[in-house]
């Protein structure tokens, strides 16, 4: 941290939640579709972006329901997910999940959000569902539709 400003290096794992998959794809809301997907460009050209298999879960069941995606096609960009580090959801990090949640007094899906971004040594989780500028076991929340110079 520089001047109050938090500095994310080239080379930083950085664990993407589910809502900016979401966003990527939102239709109703065009202006956020397009910045969520720079973000993401930006991440996986630029750092090591980091998912879960919870937020592989989450975005095919939004992104079916909520968004009416064809399913095909979701499991389409699914597929090209391959090309990130996924942390699997295993007894181990529910058991962290559940210490988190009760430690820092967070849902148990965010705690296993943070939990997973710990696990792959991420040093920053891009949501805007946590608190941003919070730090949770070593790992920051950024909110990135707020912090654009990452």
């Amino acid at each position: 941290m520089k001047n109050g400003h938090v500095e994310i290096c080239t080379v930083s794992k950085i664990f993407i939640d589910t809502n900016l998959f979401v966003y990527s794809i939102d239709q109703r809301e065009p202006e956020t579709k397009e910045k969520a997907r720079a973000i993401l460009k930006k991440i996986i050209d630029s750092h090591q972006p980091v998912i879960s298999t919870q937020v592989i879960k989450e975005f095919y069941v939004v992104a079916t329901t909520k968004l009416k995606a064809e399913q095909l096609i979701v499991k389409n960009i699914i597929h090209n997910f391959r090309n990130m580090e996924v942390v699997n959801n295993d007894l181990d990090l529910i058991e962290q999940a559940i210490d988190i949640s009760v430690i820092s007094q967070l849902s148990f899906w965010d705690s296993l959000i943070i939990a997973a971004a710990e696990k792959a040594n991420c040093e920053f989780v891009f949501s805007e569902d946590l608190n941003a500028g919070q730090t949770y076991r070593g790992v920051m929340v950024i909110d990135p539709f707020i912090k654009e110079d990452f």
